[in-house]
């Protein structure tokens, strides 16, 4: 026990905390009532960001090791998890602001100019943490993401821009992964042959389908034509090359392929845990997302297709980001290249063991 008894309000520094509001409209001689509501929210958005840097610098702590012990997987799915628990309460907060109306915004609005979101540098090293790269953002103004900073802040991102990210180090876990070739078993030449299977199958339904005209089956087997492309790149690096060329990929090759093997075999003991990081990976991205376009709508509603407070083309600008802005995509296109389970190849038997628990009470 200390010998000065803890005393809660100073514990949670709570007389800088709760005196931390300062209405701008305040110091001009004239409170503006939902000023203070303003402040507050976005105050609070400030510090679960820093909770959420907090979380992710412990992610990337422990992915950056040379290998991941099984035992720090558990921590980093609950880390992550609590991520999105949190970006649950960002969202909810949207819903707290829009109590104020655009005329009460209307206000106090003027005196919050040059100041703006885009001045978020926690926000911006969240970003940057995660693994959003410089080429999906959008230039501000016609001017780079750090134009609005400071010189403290502007360093700080610039820095976690060139520091390890959490979309790469699980890239580079990705690659690791084993079982994708173990032996006499060669994973992708099976899959490949399924894949075959599956979409010769349905080709053949198309062709024997009484109730279509010769039009539209020519028009559905041009279907399965772009379809079997696509699943093509997969099993061929050079095709899978020209995806990443082209935008539609980003993982390399061999992580795309471990992600979708963890994803088809998900049931399997050692992949339960793996499949859950991937799950709440792109949990954290359609968040952030959703969270994005709940700002852009509210944005809208607030000011309409006024410019923002710090210059941007307001709500369009944030549509536009929101749909640039993801991190995490190669894992929403592991779908497309799914097949059923009846159709998955079976695995050995002694890789099937090899991914077993090995206490069974």
């Amino acid at each position: 026990m200390n010998e000065d008894p803890l005393y809660y309000p100073a514990y949670l520094h709570l007389d800088e905390l709760l005196g931390a509001q300062g209405l701008e409209s305040a110091k001009r001689g004239a409170p503006v009532h939902d000023e203070m509501l303003f402040i507050i929210v976005h105050q609070a958005y400030e510090l679960w960001f820093k909770q959420i840097i907090w979380e992710i610098d412990s992610i990337i702590e422990l992915f950056s090791q040379e290998r991941v012990p099984e035992q720090d997987m558990g921590t980093a799915v609950a880390r992550l998890r609590r991520i999105n628990e949190i970006q649950d309460l960002l969202i909810a907060q949207v819903g707290v602001l829009e109590t104020m109306t655009p005329l009460d915004f209307l206000d106090f609005r003027d005196y919050l100019f040059p100041a703006s979101g885009f001045q978020s540098a926690q926000f911006r090293l969240v970003e940057n943490k995660l693994g959003l790269r410089e080429r999906d953002r959008l230039k501000l103004a016609g001017a780079d993401y750090t134009a609005r900073f400071d010189t403290e802040d502007r360093e700080a991102v610039l820095e976690s821009s060139s520091q390890p990210s959490l979309f790469g180090l699980l890239e580079r876990w990705l690659e690791r992964t084993p079982f994708l070739d173990q032996g006499g078993f060669d994973f992708w030449e099976a899959y490949q042959k399924a894949v075959h299977t599956r979409i010769q199958d349905d080709r053949n339904v198309v062709e024997q389908n009484p109730n279509l005209t010769d039009d539209e089956k020519e028009s559905q087997l041009k279907d399965f034509q772009l379809v079997l492309k696509q699943y093509e790149a997969i099993f061929d690096p050079d095709k899978y090359v020209l995806e990443q060329s082209a935008g539609r990929l980003r993982l390399s090759h061999r992580a795309f392929q471990a992600a979708l093997f963890i994803t088809l075999y998900r049931d399997q003991p050692a992949l339960q845990e793996p499949f859950r990081l991937l799950e709440l990976l792109m949990d954290i991205d359609e968040s952030f997302t959703a969270w994005r376009y709940r700002h852009a709508q509210m944005a809208l509603r607030m000011i309409g297709r006024r410019i923002g407070t710090g210059g941007s083309a307001g709500a369009k600008y944030l549509e536009k980001s929101a749909e640039r802005s993801r991190v995490f995509s190669d894992l929403f296109s592991l779908s497309t290249f799914l097949v059923p389970r009846a159709d998955r190849p079976e695995l050995p038997p002694e890789i099937v063991e090899s991914m077993r628990f090995r206490y069974e009470g």
